[in-house]
């Protein structure tokens, strides 16, 4: 008897627990949760909506992949009646911070509410925020299932902060490698392995978190054709351990090696808030030196440069083909000649005009603080997956090699929002 009584305790905890970070249509861990990825055309920022709140309520935020956490401009929404300020000696306070190593401790803090500091990494406007817990929900691939997850790390912004974000969002929504970031409080929450895909598109894009089997979301022979690098930090950059790095040994233009001045060229970070790559002055001239003699044996006829672009050309005559324009084909080349990243004609050729294609690179300056940042027009219709837990990243060649595009993964709920 007292065996039974056990039994039915421990089933009726376990009941409250999945009660707890889900509230789906049945009590069973969730699928994997989906969130919708759109571009503005206007500010070229890509953008997603989460629900979350005391009524739940959708907010817009800009999607930024090396952000630290999700912030949002508190004081033009409504109140929730399950948002609850975070105390300043307390440990949520000292997990949220974290990742900033220049932060101050909470434990000597003078303010009663825990301090942190969201930024507008666009416009690189910083302030004080507070540091405030609620609950969000996100849609499942389970059908029609929506998953709660409670006691969610947000920080409160100015509305002063939203200037240089797209009309209509609320903030920024942080994908990066710190305890607080969405995936990370997500696999936290549900007891999950710390890995998202993204699949950015012109359009509509989306947002995957790990719940083991991809093949259903973007098919079999796509997942199963990701290619891996390691996931690096950089010395450079003061943000390096929450963005995401990958190491360029080389570049090639049509199959050859570019001749770059040092050691090579270090890690090179993936970013969806700069609309292109841009890379250090140095490598970014030797580029656009091989590339202009790449063009001219393909006939390529160079034209006056578009501001914010160096290097145009006449697109009449130019062969169109299902990467995009037959240009010549740019590869990094990751840690051995067989893992490379190729960039095709739609991933390096922005159109300007019916007469007018553009390179989407852009010189960074003689001293970034990163050699080259991959930007989002770069990274669209590709499949990447960031493994945080083991700091690898699985990505695929152009989906448009196989007939498809990240548009295609649009769920059918989400048409209309």
């Amino acid at each position: 008897m007292a065996s039974l009584s056990h039994f039915l305790l421990l089933c009726f905890s376990s009941l409250l627990y999945l009660t707890h970070i889900s509230q789906a249509h049945s009590f069973q861990l969730p699928n994997s949760l989906l969130l919708p990825i759109t571009k503005d055309v206007t500010t070229l920022q890509y953008v997603t909506k989460i629900r979350h709140g005391t009524p739940l309520i959708p907010i817009k935020l800009v999607v930024d992949l090396g952000g630290p956490f999700i912030w949002t401009d508190c004081a033009s929404r409504y109140i929730s009646s399950s948002s609850r300020p975070i105390p300043t000696r307390s440990i949520k306070c000292s997990r949220a911070k974290s990742h900033d190593v220049g932060s101050k401790s909470s434990f000597l803090s003078t303010t009663q509410t825990c301090e942190l500091f969201p930024q507008n990494r666009i416009t690189r406007m910083t302030t004080r925020g507070e540091l405030v817990e609620d609950i969000i929900a996100v849609q499942s691939t389970a059908a029609g299932a929506i998953t709660t997850v409670h006691d969610f790390f947000f920080s409160c912004g100015p509305t002063s902060l939203l200037h240089g974000l797209v009309g209509g969002a609320k903030g920024m929504l942080g994908l990066g490698r710190t305890r607080i970031s969405l995936p990370s409080q997500i696999s936290t929450a549900l007891g999950t392995h710390q890995k998202f895909t993204i699949c950015l598109s012109s359009s509509d894009g989306i947002m995957v978190s790990d719940q083991g089997n991809y093949d259903s979301t973007f098919g079999n022979e796509i997942s199963r054709s990701l290619m891996y690098t390691p996931l690096l930090t950089n010395q450079g950059d003061d943000n390096s351990l929450q963005e995401y790095f990958i190491g360029v040994k080389s570049i090639k233009i049509n199959g050859k090696r570019l001749s770059l001045d040092g050691d090579g060229i270090g890690g090179s970070k993936l970013s969806t808030i700069v609309p292109y790559t841009t890379m250090q002055s140095t490598i970014y001239d030797t580029i656009i030196r091989a590339y202009v003699k790449a063009a001219s044996s393909m006939n390529m006829t160079r034209v006056a440069p578009v501001s914010p672009f160096g290097l145009c050309f006449n697109s009449k005559g130019i062969d169109g083909t299902d990467l995009g324009s037959k240009v010549p084909i740019i590869d990094l080349v990751l840690q051995s000649e067989t893992v490379m990243w190729r960039i095709f004609g739609r991933n390096s050729m922005v159109r300007i005009s019916n007469e007018v294609m553009c390179l989407g690179f852009l010189d960074g300056g003689l001293n970034p603080k990163t050699s080259i940042v991959l930007g989002g027009y770069q990274l669209e219709d590709m499949l990447l997956q960031f493994d945080v837990g083991t700091s690898m990243l699985g990505f695929s060649q152009s989906l448009l090699m196989r007939q498809t595009s990240c548009s295609n993964f649009k769920l059918d709920s989400w048409a209309g929002e």
